[in-house]
């Protein structure tokens, strides 16, 4: 058979459904915590007293999307994409394109990490396309292979890297706020500073500036993203540069790797996909709740109390981070893989597996529904909305994603981003009409 008929992408029987399921519910939870950063300035999902006084329903809200949905969701999402990695290499082999595998992984990567750059920069800053492009080619494929214990342990590795490295930032920054508070002591009694004094203060208030910036820097960041296309633009473009340059390489990309070697794990172990016994998730699950959501609800209530001051945000959100986002989010996977194996709410888990198979599509549509609600080229309410207002927003956009996905796959076969990834991906136009009709008239002929 010719090389081009066996690379081609998978077909609609080979899909894994709980794969599917599992990829839509993260991909809407996602939204949940990106819904922040679309419509509200500053650095409100760690501080969200920047904008005054909370009322309980929005500090009830901020304190439970922390706990259950910051980090997880997006973890979870990681350790899909990872999976995938493992799908679309041993799907090739079989078919007998090993020989062309990394070239297709390759491509795939290279047009994902183009598609984050673009996404970035001329429509939202905290895209995460570019994280996961990067992150695959430069780790993923030749860990496709590696048996599930070893992928399970050079992810939690790379996870308390991460949060090793979260110590060491902690340091530096408690370091430095006890030099600049010694330096704003002398200047306070009139005595001069030295060069390296003056940028110790200057370095902490920009520290301070970030999580708790004055009125007029707000005021500034609202008029920009209320602004015209290219005043958005210039407020982001600095944002996109800094996260997919300094914030990549700066272990940043450690955040998405570590969940895709744990995904790929979870995969070769069957756990993804839903094949292990229900005890089995029935007690990650439960294990999951009991040790993240307690440790993220402490670390909510101490950043609270304690006004959110910039070094107890280090300590308390971002040194237990990484840990209850693992617990939490295998706990999320494991209640979801338990409805889907019990077969229930059939209706449910059949809407999220239409969001996880056109995941793509959905993600990049509602960045595109997003700004134009919220910047001033769209409605232009960015800033206008109360906290608990921006979930009846949530809820409109995962109905429309709901509703377009389940329509649209019921002619097509892959959502449209997909369909343009995966010709570019093999070099070919891939044929969009659903094949099912085409497939029976085949067999009948046959026959």
């Amino acid at each position: 058979m010719p090389e081009a008929a066996l690379a081609e992408p998978v077909a609609q029987q080979e899909r894994i459904s709980s794969l599917d399921v599992l990829r839509g519910f993260a991909l809407l939870g996602i939204l949940v915590m990106n819904i922040g950063d679309y419509a509200l300035p500053g650095n409100f999902d760690y501080n969200p007293s920047i904008l005054g006084p909370l009322s309980k329903l929005n500090l009830w809200l901020w304190a439970g999307r922390f706990i259950l949905f910051e980090g997880k969701m997006r973890a979870l999402f990681s350790m899909l994409f990872g999976a995938g990695v493992i799908l679309l290499t041993s799907r090739l082999e079989k078919r007998g394109d090993a020989a062309i595998s990394g070239d297709i992984f390759a491509r795939r990567n290279m047009w994902l990490t183009l598609f984050g750059v673009l996404h970035g920069y001329f429509l939202w800053w905290g895209d995460i396309l570019y994280f996961y492009g990067m992150t695959a080619l430069l780790f993923l494929y030749p860990c496709r292979k590696l048996k599930a214990k070893t992928l399970l342990s050079a992810g939690i590795a790379v996870v308390l890297l991460t949060a090793g490295y979260r110590v060491v930032r902690l340091e530096q920054r408690g370091h430095l706020a006890e030099r600049a508070a010694a330096a704003a002591k002398l200047q306070s009694a009139g005595q001069s500073l030295t060069d390296e004094q003056k940028q110790d203060l200057k370095a902490w208030q920009t520290v301070v500036r970030n999580t708790h910036p004055d009125r007029q820097e707000l005021d500034k960041e609202i008029a920009e993203m209320r602004g015209g296309y290219g005043s958005v633009f210039q407020h982001n473009a600095p944002l996109v540069f800094s996260e997919q340059s300094a914030g990549f390489y700066r272990f940043g990309f450690c955040d998405s790797l570590g969940m895709m070697l744990i995904g790929m794990g979870l995969l070769q172990l069957g756990f993804l996909s839903g094949q292990l016994a229900s005890r089995v998730y029935v007690w990650t699950a439960l294990i999951g709740y009991a040790v993240g959501v307690p440790l993220g609800a402490l670390s909510t209530w101490q950043v609270w109390r304690q006004n959110f001051e910039a070094l107890v945000l280090v300590r308390w959100e971002f040194l237990p981070y990484d840990v209850q986002r693992v617990f939490v989010a295998m706990a999320n996977a494991s209640a979801v893989l338990l409805i889907v194996k019990s077969g229930g709410v059939k209706w449910a888990t059949k809407l999220l597996a239409a969001v996880g198979q056109t995941a793509l599509s959905n993600y990049l549509g509602t960045t595109v529904i997003c700004v134009l609600l919220f910047n001033g080229y769209g409605l232009g309410l960015y800033g206008k909305l109360q906290f608990y207002q921006l979930f009846y927003v949530v809820g409109a956009v995962w109905i429309f994603n709901f509703v377009a996905s389940s329509l649209w796959l019921r002619h097509f076969s892959f959502g449209p981003m997909e369909w343009v990834w995966r010709s570019l991906t093999y070099w070919k136009r891939q044929p969009m009409v659903r094949r099912a009709a085409v497939g029976v008239a085949a067999a009948a002929e046959a026959d």
